[in-house]
């Protein structure tokens, strides 16, 4: 099975969503859903998704487990739910009981937008991890280098539990990169509960001046330290479009990924993604 394990769905004129305000995002300023991807799926070879929260909404949650519910290509949904709601728990335990409530593996929630670097280390919001790792749910980080060494120290509170890297933590490849994100990313890296995301980096890079090769040294990083088991493939999709268009985001991905080894290609483009949310079949 080829999955693409971090896509969204969503539609501005029935929800707010803050980040999306900004002038240079309005070409996805419109309503995305699972009639827009599932052609780019059959085209590009794709047969199953996860969709990732795209907002800190309990009911978006819902929507896209009544959704996941009525897309077989859904497998996953990694939703929303408040870390620092000491019900917490019963929230959890109602969104399972809900149609497609059995494809919940796992939450997110957008700690790069937190003012606090250290907002995973608060005691409330570890109490909320735990909540998630008794229900066998996985955690995504959603975080840049400024919060990765809130992560690592996360990611090491809790050895048993399962975390995925959104986006690589989002390298500041227009930039021309940083050693810091680096050295952080090797650290967290070291922590053996964690995959990484290969998602994201073409909107990372400037939109309008990026190819395979430029993306290549910073995939070429993370394999070397997570490895070929814990490496995911994930298309961004709509996010992606303000780079390129879903075929040119997975044949770049594909090609860096080749460039490391068949096998490194092949697992990042399903096995991995099953292991690190536990997904049936």
């Amino acid at each position: 099975m080829v999955i693409d394990a971090h896509q969204h769905f969503w539609d501005p004129a029935r929800a707010d969503y803050p980040w999306m305000m900004a002038p240079e995002l309005a070409p996805i300023r419109r309503a995305f859903g699972p009639a827009d991807l599932a052609p780019l799926l059959q085209a590009n070879g794709i047969d199953a998704s996860i969709v990732v929260q795209c907002r800190s909404s309990l009911a978006e949650t819902e929507e896209f487990l009544a959704t996941a519910h009525a897309t077989p290509s859904v497998i996953g949904v990694v939703g929303w739910a408040d870390l620092t709601d000491a019900a917490l728990g019963d929230a959890l335990d109602r969104l399972r009981t809900l149609p497609g409530g059995a494809k919940l593996v796992g939450i997110r929630h957008q700690v790069h937008d937190e003012a606090d670097p250290e907002w995973l280390l608060r005691t409330e919001v570890q109490r909320g991890l735990a909540e998630i790792f008794a229900r066998d749910l996985a955690y995504d980080f959603l975080v840049r280098t400024r919060e990765l060494p809130a992560a690592i120290a996360t990611a090491k509170a809790f050895p048993q539990a399962r975390f995925v890297l959104d986006h690589a933590a989002k390298p500041p490849i227009a930039a021309g990169g940083s050693a810091e994100w680096s050295e952080r990313i090797a650290q967290l890296a070291a922590c053996d509960n964690v995959w990484c995301k290969v998602s994201g980096l073409a909107t990372e890079a400037k939109w309008d001046d990026w190819d395979a090769e430029r993306l290549f040294p910073y995939l070429r990083h993370v394999a070397n330290c997570f490895g070929e088991d814990r490496l995911i493939f994930g298309s961004d999709w709509p996010v992606c479009l303000l780079a390129g268009s879903y075929s040119e985001i997975k044949s770049a991905l594909e090609a860096c990924l080749a460039k490391l080894g068949p096998s490194v290609r092949e697992k990042a483009f399903g096995v991995n993604a099953k292991a690190a949310y536990r997904l049936a079949g």
